[in-house]
């Protein structure tokens, strides 16, 4: 099966999108019971964290954890955005930087200025959007970046979506209560799938969306450890408390040169494998043997490798082990732990 595919369905009564690419599931979403990234609180100052800088929060879910805090008391009331879901029995993690984020625009209250995607580079569309822009923007006091998908876009579809950001920012930035509140729901699987996936694809929004078109199989492939590497290597992806452990295989080939094809392979694979497993956090990787010369070809795939993935993720790098560190946003909620 070639091509991009979305399908739009349910998965054990939540709702669930799915990214299919020649196939291969290539992303996957599915409703959490914790509240979702993206969510708005007017959250309460409880307590400063000492040697850390950071305090912790008061919300209508429970607490969360700002980091890099100056200037802010305990019993102080201020708006907070969930940057990701919370490891088990940890603080929800959240920023004072708000973000109103949708298919084309994102809206920037605390960045004024209007910016485009460095993605679009044609002069005659920069201009095009930039004009759309300042017409719909006026003289709101928010900034905006709109996205590489405005690139062909057309422009009441544009302009639409700046104006629903900017209204909705106006909205929650306006609401004066006194007391803690959710004032902004993080979005759910199908609006992200609509924000997000934004190449040509086929949207499949049937009843049977999954089953047609063998997601649940890829569900299920997913759900173990295991991982196929090309080239007949295997990578065992395995989460434990502290950290995401990766180990590579070469199979019955174990050979230096095996070792650095599947190494690639690897780096090439990781970003897929973890998006549809819905993990992050610290990850290391047991690779297979390989002279160290052949390091640096590794971390270029790595790095181009994560370059298009939608989870932020830092390379950290070798450790005295030979081991490679990542360092992943918590963006989404383990699938396992969803499903169980």
């Amino acid at each position: 099966m070639k091509g991009r595919t979305i399908i739009l369905d349910q998965l054990d009564g939540r709702e669930a999108a799915a990214l299919m690419v020649d196939g291969q599931l290539d992303d996957f979403l599915i409703e959490s019971d914790a509240p979702a990234p993206g969510t708005i609180y007017r959250a309460r100052a409880d307590r400063p964290v000492k040697g850390q800088g950071g305090m912790f929060l008061s919300t209508p879910d429970g607490s969360a954890f700002l980091r890099q805090v100056k200037g802010l008391a305990p019993g102080q009331l201020l708006l907070v955005q969930a940057t990701g879901y919370a490891e088990p029995g940890k603080a929800i993690p959240v920023t004072q930087k708000l973000l109103f984020k949708s298919r084309y625009a994102i809206i920037t209250p605390d960045a004024p200025g209007l910016n485009l995607s460095r993605s679009i580079r044609d002069d005659a569309e920069r201009d095009r959007l930039l004009e759309i822009a300042h017409d719909t923007m006026g003289d709101a006091p928010f900034g905006l970046i709109l996205r590489s998908s405005c690139a062909g876009a057309g422009e009441d579809d544009v302009a639409e979506d700046i104006a629903r950001m900017a209204g909705l920012a106006s909205e929650v930035l306006n609401d004066f209560g006194t007391e803690t509140e959710t004032l902004l729901d993080g979005d759910g699987p199908h609006a992200l799938a609509w924000r997000d996936w934004t190449d040509p694809a086929e949207i499949v929004t049937s009843a049977q969306g999954f089953a047609d078109h063998e997601v649940f199989d890829a569900i299920a492939a997913a759900g173990g450890a295991a991982e196929p590497l090309a080239g007949g290597g295997r990578m065992f992806i395995e989460p434990t408390r502290a950290l995401i452990a990766v180990d590579v295989n070469t199979g019955p080939d174990s050979s230096l040169a095996a070792g650095v094809k599947a190494n690639l392979a690897c780096a090439k694979a990781l970003p897929r494998a973890l998006r549809v497993r819905g993990l992050g956090g610290q990850i290391t990787l047991d690779l297979a043997p390989m002279p160290k010369k052949d390091r640096r070809s590794f971390e270029t795939a790595l790095r181009a490798a994560f370059r298009a993935d939608s989870e932020e993720t830092a390379l950290v790098g070798w450790t005295p082990l030979g081991h490679y560190e990542l360092q992943r946003r918590r963006g989404r909620t383990p699938l396992a732990e969803v499903l169980t």
